[in-house]
């Protein structure tokens, strides 16, 4: 049965628990009767014409493709803010913490370009969309529940290394290129309170990660973190065990979910670019 732009948007959001779509998420050119679409994490121009070549109805990027899923996106890292209060920091310390990383993305919004990637997609008459954070938060879900299963199992206090015993159960971390990482802490160490940091647009960098430590988390689940952040929460005094997931094997977990519900409705999907 063929799909429209919207019948994929009220997937997404059925499956992410959400009523509406947020800022980094959006249809750039919208499309209806589409029976086979091109998914990709990133997608740029090339992927565009390929689409074209393929036959492709349409195209769904997971990453902003541009559009006012770019322009906006330093809206949805709000989302640290509340995922840090529910895990017990304070308002006020969970907004300091977060507001270099939204200060950041505001800038960085008034410096792309973001109409280049959707101005080919009209040229091309190509409809393209891009879902983000609904399927990142369908895909934090996967692992809470997974390790929350397991850990309550064990007939011991769990450590860092039963967290991520239970996520390798997942085929896309059993499968991936990436190897789950302890960068700060020790496999060895007790898990603790453990804050799973994703579907809030990207990661939340040392300050973040810092911060749920200093109010009781003791281990905080990224799906990356850069070298240089890792190294300030190293040097840090009171640092817990941050765990690293790998990015794309991350995203994964909620893009494939969401593709075998496209495909169940009949659609063809032509997965590229880490699918």
């Amino acid at each position: 049965m063929p799909v429209s732009s919207i019948d994929l948007v009220d997937l997404a959001l059925g499956m992410a628990g959400m009523d509406q779509l947020p800022a980094d998420s959006c249809v750039l050119v919208p499309g209806a009767g589409m029976r086979k679409v091109m998914f990709g994490i990133d997608i740029g121009s090339a992927e565009l014409l390929l689409a074209q070549q393929l036959g492709c109805d349409g195209v769904i990027a997971h990453h902003p493709a541009g559009g006012t899923a770019r322009r906006h996106f330093a809206e949805v890292l709000t989302r640290q803010i509340e995922l840090m209060i529910d895990h017990g920091v304070a308002q006020d310390a969970a907004r300091a913490a977060a507001q270099p990383l939204i200060s950041r993305a505001i800038m960085a919004g008034h410096s792309a370009n973001a109409d280049h990637v959707p101005s080919v997609a009209r040229l091309l008459g190509m409809p393209l969309m891009n879902m983000h954070l609904p399927l990142d938060e369908i895909g934090r879900r996967i692992m809470i529940d997974v390790i929350d299963d397991h850990v309550t199992s064990l007939d011991h206090a769990p450590k860092v290394q039963d967290a991520i015993d239970a996520l390798m159960t997942l085929a896309e971390f059993k499968e991936a290129d990436t190897q789950i990482m302890v960068p700060v802490g020790a496999v060895d160490n007790p898990l603790g309170h453990l804050a799973i940091v994703h579907g809030a647009g990207t990661n939340g960098g040392a300050r973040v990660a810092q911060t749920y430590f200093e109010y009781g988390v003791g281990t905080v689940l990224y799906i990356h973190c850069a070298g240089d952040e890792v190294a300030k929460l190293r040097e840090s005094e009171g640092a817990g065990n941050l765990i690293v997931t790998g990015h794309i094997a991350s995203d994964l977990l909620g893009i494939n979910r969401y593709i075998a519900q496209i495909e169940s409705r009949g659609v063809e999907v032509v997965r590229m670019s880490g699918l």
